[in-house]
């Protein structure tokens, strides 16, 4: 575990971790090799001339005063480091997110990289500030003592050293036996959360079908899964946990009956072995936590697990040598992409030419979405090549590459912040004229005018304060704000009603002017604005032309445009 949680910290905190370790390590030795001072006190004590035992008792708390310090430094530092490391991990998470393929980022992955950058970072980094030092302390303060009981009596020291393995190994056989349950509990507890939300968010649903005041079965059922995976983990840490008292236990006794043979046959005195019996009884409680701890520190590793893959994720590669492209078309050579075991693509070529439009269609799954996304570099191709302005996209650098391109998505999302400063996402260094000018193009204004709060209106998380068609005028106006002389659009009014619908439109048209334009439609008006369409189907190019030459042919993009006709004439 330790060797992943420095890999995970990285070459910069993975030294001051090492530092803080070490000062535990020596910390917890020093308060083992203290207690050696207690033969001689007791020795003294229980002879003939206590007062012999000042020196020692002395000696004693110096040396108590002096692991105080130690204990101290080394607690402060772990809390240092752990904060240190937490402020850290959160920028070198937040840094490595931002390097991340923007394809990866599925929906299912989104909730998992959210709990983990909040409870799941907590509870890794907390193992430098709460869970080292008890660790350290429970495993190497027995191991001092038990030398120390080795140098005063090698006979008693032994029969303390035979505990060692058979602990280590409960220990090893504990955290085998819980790695599964573990797993299985961390999964179901997921899934519970997951359900929580659903059933949150169903309310609507639920009481429009009558269903308010009955019990949400699927819920349920999550809860019963993490009650049974919660009862198997506790039974599964029962042996361990009874296994490390009955060894503790069984040693004690074992070094009483020594002792007592011992000091009976006259090999040792009766301080000697007192002394080595309360050390023993000082080794008890560290033992004992260690399933505690043991318990604690799985945890800490499960999510140190899911950090580490998320870091070792390897980002998109950078070009060393990035090239400026000299202009502004859009070609797809020979490309084939596959996600998971799905061919999406397989051998598709495809240009559109600097300032032209091109419309995608095709029926739902086709991939019509993800041409969009290769053109963007959400992902890399498994074949060919996607280039722009005569330059594939991976010879570019990435920033250059996404200043070149204005995206607006059908699922418009907007941060928790004011009108104005999600419009500005699109060129922050913008002028407030250059920011009302984008948003009168996209008839923002409108919306501006009649919000209370104006430009200062709060949009709300995922800019849940305002309706589908307000928030996609926001993302029009901050495309137009950004300018680009590429403009990738993925459907952006099928969800819409008439009035936003007509809104929408115009500046969408507005945003389409004298730049080159992919765009992605399911509404035919839409398609009658491109210069030529694609019908995307299987993986491939099935048609490709104009709008009306595609018509005359009568083929699969003829037969499309009937079915999405025929609402209109009805």
């Amino acid at each position: 575990m330790i060797r992943m949680l420095l890999r995970v910290l990285g070459h910069e905190h993975a030294r001051t971790m090492r530092r803080t370790m070490a000062l535990m390590t020596i910390t917890a030795t020093a308060e083992g090799l203290s207690y050696a001072l207690l033969v001689p006190v007791l020795r003294a004590l229980l002879g003939d001339t206590p007062a012999d035992a000042w020196p020692w008792l002395v000696a004693f708390g110096a040396a108590v005063a002096g692991y105080a310090v130690l204990r101290y430094t080394s607690d402060l530092s772990g809390m240092r480091v752990g904060t240190t490391m937490l402020r850290g991990m959160y920028h070198r998470l937040g840094e490595h997110l931002a390097l991340l393929p923007i394809g990866w980022y599925s929906a299912g992955r989104v909730g998992e990289v959210s709990v983990m950058a909040g409870r799941g970072l907590l509870a890794a980094m907390s193992v430098a500030a709460h869970l080292l030092a008890p660790f350290i302390s429970a495993v190497v303060t027995p191991l001092a003592v038990v030398a120390v009981m080795l140098v005063f009596d090698w006979r008693m020291g032994l029969a303390a050293l035979a505990a060692v393995p058979v602990v280590a190994a409960i220990q090893i056989w504990t955290a085998r036996s819980m790695a599964a349950t573990d797993a299985v509990r961390h999964e179901r507890d997921h899934e519970a959360t997951g359900r929580v939300i659903e059933y949150l968010q169903a309310q609507p649903v639920l009481r429009a079908g009558g269903r308010a005041a009955e019990r949400f079965a699927l819920l349920d059922d999550a809860l019963r899964g993490v009650q049974r995976a919660s009862r198997r983990t506790v039974l599964a840490s029962l042996p361990g946990m009874v296994g490390l008292t009955l060894v503790v236990q069984a040693i004690f006794t074992v070094l009483l009956v020594l002792g007592a043979y011992l000091v009976l046959g006259g090999a040792i005195g009766a301080a000697e072995v007192l002394t080595i019996l309360v050390l023993a009884a000082r080794c008890a409680d560290p033992l004992l936590s260690l399933a505690d701890l043991g318990g604690r520190l799985r945890g800490a590793r499960s999510e140190l697990d899911r950090l580490d893959q998320v870091l070792r994720t390897e980002p998109l590669p950078e070009p060393a040598d990035p090239i400026e492209p000299a202009g502004h078309d859009l070609e797809l050579a020979s490309v084939t992409f596959r996600h998971g075991d799905r061919t999406v693509f397989d051998d598709v070529s495809l240009s559109v030419p600097q300032g032209q439009r091109l419309a995608v269609v095709g029926p739902s799954g086709a991939g019509k979405s993800t041409l969009l996304q290769l053109l963007a570099r959400f992902y890399d191709v498994d074949a060919g090549a996607v280039r722009v302005g005569g330059v594939d996209v991976r010879s570019i650098d990435p920033e250059a590459l996404m200043a070149r391109i204005a995206i607006v998505f059908q699922d418009v999302y907007l941060f928790d912040g004011t009108i104005e400063e999600n419009v500005r996402l699109g060129r922050p260094d913008a002028g407030e004229a250059e920011v009302r000018a984008a948003a009168a193009a996209a008839r923002l204004d409108e919306v501006v005018e009649r919000l209370p709060g104006g430009w200062a209106t709060n949009v709300g998380e995922g800019g849940a304060l305002l309706s589908g068609g307000e928030r996609q005028r926001v993302s029009i106006a901050r495309a137009l704000l950004k300018n680009a002389p590429i403009v990738l659009l993925d459907e952006v009014t099928s969800a819409l009603d008439p009035a936003n619908e007509a809104a929408v439109h115009e500046g969408i048209e507005r945003l389409m002017a004298g730049r080159t334009v992919v765009m992605v439609a399911h509404r035919m008006r839409t398609v009658r604005r491109a210069d030529r369409v694609v019908f995307v189907d299987g993986g491939r190019i099935v048609e490709e032309g104009g709008h009306d030459e595609l018509l005359r042919r009568g083929g699969r993009y003829a037969g499309f445009w009937e079915i999405s006709m025929a609402p209109m004439r009805w």
